[in-house]
């Protein structure tokens, strides 16, 4: 597929993604207009600032939408776009359609750092990381490490080993989390809302965490494009035509798994997001990872907006965990691809 044929989807998505993010900006409790939203945003952009008259705005609501709602806006947008453009590379280097960013037990280890660092009552920050967020981030870069090390076989990583030990170290992590929840029975509930995963009482020191990461691994899983769509062919026919499988695979894995802990460290766990996204814009811009993963990332952070602005505004005042939302979206789009991959065997 040529990249200049799928052009026109990008006219629509970006523009779709500005709209999505507009109404979220203007839906909840406090009753701002979508319009004053959009001038609120537009007047604390640089040379465009002048242009915009916000005098007849109250300044009660230009501080619910430039210090509440937008840097909750903008961080879900970034979730979706980097767990769907994880996804997507994940699928394709796997050959898996079943495959996600949680595959080789990244939330695992993740929600065991949060559970700890909930019952230890720590409180430290670190470049940016409440205490929670740190050690979840630090718990999926230790478990994927752990599947890396138990699935290497020399200097291969044979994908179905790769696979299992992703299985095996995901089990062996929420064994230990249950045993955690045990023993520490009056922390159960908190750590159960942080593995349902929430945008509550997120601000922009989130958003400067993650930003970096989900634009440069991106960019990184970008590159690798072309790679992706020869190792979807074959491993061997992508080694005849002089891509480094195994390198691939490692820069892939590892950029794949500090996106995902970028992620989950600010968010919690939130599922099904790369793994049905990115089958929806598969089934619209087709296979090429040249325009699929940056399709997927802009529809995932669509995806993630709307529903977490459901999650906050559906049974308000009170919030539901929008992991709680993704889960009912994509448990029966899961059962779908196995009904379907069913009828092709």
């Amino acid at each position: 597929m040529k990249l200049l044929s799928v052009k026109p989807y990008f006219y629509i998505m970006i523009p779709m993604a500005a709209v999505v993010m507009i109404f979220a900006s203007s839906t909840g409790a406090a009753n701002i207009s979508a319009g004053d939203a959009f001038k609120i945003i537009a007047s604390s952009i640089p040379y465009i600032r002048e242009l915009i008259d916000v005098s007849h705005i109250s300044d009660s609501a230009i501080s619910i939408i430039l210090f509440v709602r937008l840097p909750r806006i903008i961080l879900a947008f970034l979730v979706g776009y980097g767990l769907s453009v994880v996804g997507s590379s994940m699928q394709g280097m796997l050959k898996n359609p079943m495959a996600d960013p949680f595959i080789i037990g990244t939330s695992s280890g993740a929600a065991l750092g949060a559970a700890l660092a909930i019952v230890l009552n720590l409180n430290q920050t670190f470049l940016g990381f409440g205490a929670v967020s740190g050690m979840a981030f630090l718990g999926a870069l230790l478990s994927t490490s752990i599947v890396y090390q138990l699935a290497r076989t020399g200097s291969r990583v044979p994908v179905t080993t790769l696979l299992l030990a992703g299985i095996a170290t995901g089990q062996f992590f929420s064994a230990i989390l249950s045993f955690v929840m045990v023993i520490a029975s009056r922390d159960v509930s908190s750590i159960i809302y942080w593995t349902m995963g929430s945008f509550s009482a997120r601000g922009w020191n989130h958003v400067l965490l993650v930003i970096i990461p989900m634009v440069l691994g991106s960019g990184l899983l970008m590159i690798h494009a072309r790679d992706l769509n020869l190792l979807l062919i074959g491993e061997e026919t992508a080694q005849n035509t002089g891509v480094e499988v195994e390198k691939v695979k490692i820069v892939i894995l590892i950029v794949s798994t500090l996106m995902t802990a970028f992620a989950v460290s600010v968010s919690g766990i939130i599922g099904f997001v790369g793994l049905i996204i990115p089958h929806i814009t598969r089934m619209v811009v087709g296979p090429d990872h040249r325009v699929l993963i940056p399709a997927c990332g802009i529809m995932g952070g669509i995806f993630l907006v709307m529903t977490d602005t459901f999650s906050r505004t559906v049974i308000a005042p009170t919030e539901l965990p929008v992991g709680v939302l993704t889960a009912l979206a994509g448990a029966p789009f899961f059962i779908y691809l196995l009904r379907k991959a069913k009828k092709m065997e």
